[in-house]
C-alpha cells in the first residue's frame, strides 16, 4: 500500500513522524522486523507498518545458523544529545555528518549462543525513501567496532530512493554520512586500511597483496584510475583466491576467528567505489 504514495508525500510523511517523536533529544529504540532464510536475511525498521523508515538486507556468501535472534539487530534514531556523543567515534570534525532526515543507527550484536558463522563476506544494503538520490551524492555507509571509530564502508550509493550498500567481513555497527571529505583523502584512508590489515598475515601471504598496493597507489598519483581499480580486484581476487588456505576466512559470533580473507575483500570493495567516485566527480 505504501508505494502508492508519490515519493515525496511519503518522505514528507515519514520526516513528520520522526520529527514529531516526544523526547527526541535522545535516541529512539525502533520496532525491528527480522527474517531469514538461508543465507540472506531482512529487516523492516519502522515507525508503523505503512511507513517504514528503512528496509535492511544482509546476504552472505556461505552463512551457518542465520536466523532472526542469531542476528542480533537493533535499531535507534538517535537525538541531539547522543548524536553530540557521536562525534569523537566520527573524527574528522565537521566533515562526517548525520543527516537529519535519517539518524539512524544500526547495531549487529550476534549473541555468542545463537551460533551465526559464515564466511568469506556478507552484504549489507539499507533502503531507504526518507534520502532522495542524486548522482555523486556524498552518501556514505560507515562501519564500526561497537564504541570504536567508524570508516566508511561503501560499496554503492544507488537510487531507489537510496539503496547504501557495503561489504564486511564482520559486523558491528551501521550509519549513513554525509561525508564531504576530500575523495583522494578518502582512497589513501583505504589504501592504508588495507596494508595495515595486510601486515597482520602469515609473512609469506604479504608480498602479493603489498605489491598491489603499492601499483594502487601509483596508478592514483597518475591518475590512472583504469589501472588502480584493475590493482584492486586482484587485492579482492587473491583474498578469495587463498581464503581458507592461507588466509583465514570466517568470522563467528563467538569472537574467536580472524576473518582475513573478507576483510581484504571487503576493503578492497569500498576501495574500488572511492576509485571510480574519485575518476567519476573529482576531489
Amino acid at each position: 500500500m505504501k508505494h502508492a504514495f508519490p515519493m515525496r508525500i511519503l518522505r514528507g510523511a515519514l520526516l513528520a513522524i520522526i520529527l514529531l517523536l516526544p523526547g527526541l533529544a535522545f535516541a529512539q529504540l525502533l520496532p525491528v522486523q527480522v527474517s531469514a532464510k538461508g543465507n540472506v536475511a531482512t529487516a523492516q525498521i519502522g515507525l508503523t507498518p505503512l511507513l517504514p523508515i528503512a528496509d535492511l538486507t544482509f546476504t552472505f556468501d556461505d552463512a551457518s545458523n542465520l536466523s532472526a535472534g542469531s542476528l542480533g539487530l537493533t535499531a535507534r534514531l538517535l537525538g541531539a544529545t547522543e548524536a553530540r556523543a557521536l562525534r569523537p567515534r566520527l573524527g574528522n570534525e565537521g566533515l562526517l555528518q548525520l543527516d537529519e532526515a535519517l539518524p539512524l543507527l544500526l547495531t549487529v550484536n550476534a549473541p555468542a549462543s545463537g551460533g551465526l558463522r559464515f564466511r568469506r563476506t556478507g552484504g549489507f544494503e539499507l533502503h531507504t525513501h526518507l534520502l532522495p538520490y542524486s548522482p555523486g551524492s556524498n552518501l556514505r555507509v560507515f562501519k564500526a567496532p561497537i564504541g570504536g571509530r567508524f570508516e566508511d564502508v561503501t560499496e554503492e550509493i544507488a537510487r531507489g530512493s537510496v539503496r547504501a550498500r557495503s561489504r564486511y567481513g564482520g559486523f558491528s555497527q551501521f550509519l549513513v554520512l554525509v561525508d564531504l571529505r576530500p575523495t583522494s583523502a578518502v582512497v589513501a584512508e583505504k589504501i592504508q586500511r588495507l596494508r595495515t590489515r595486510v601486515a597482520t598475515l602469515a609473512e609469506a601471504e604479504r608480498p602479493a597483496f603489498d605489491a598491489s598496493l603499492d601499483a594502487i597507489e601509483a596508478a592514483v598519483a597518475s591518475a590512472d584510475y583504469a589501472s588502480a581499480i584493475a590493482n584492486t580486484d586482484r587485492v579482492a581476487a587473491r583474498a578469495l583466491e587463498r581464503a581458507g588456505n592461507g588466509l583465514a576466512d570466517e568470522w563467528r559470533a563467538t569472537r574467536d576467528a580472524d576473518n582475513q580473507a573478507g576483510d581484504l575483500i571487503a576493503g578492497a570493495a569500498t576501495l574500488k567505489f572511492s576509485l571510480a567516485y574519485l575518476r567519476d566527480y573529482g576531489n
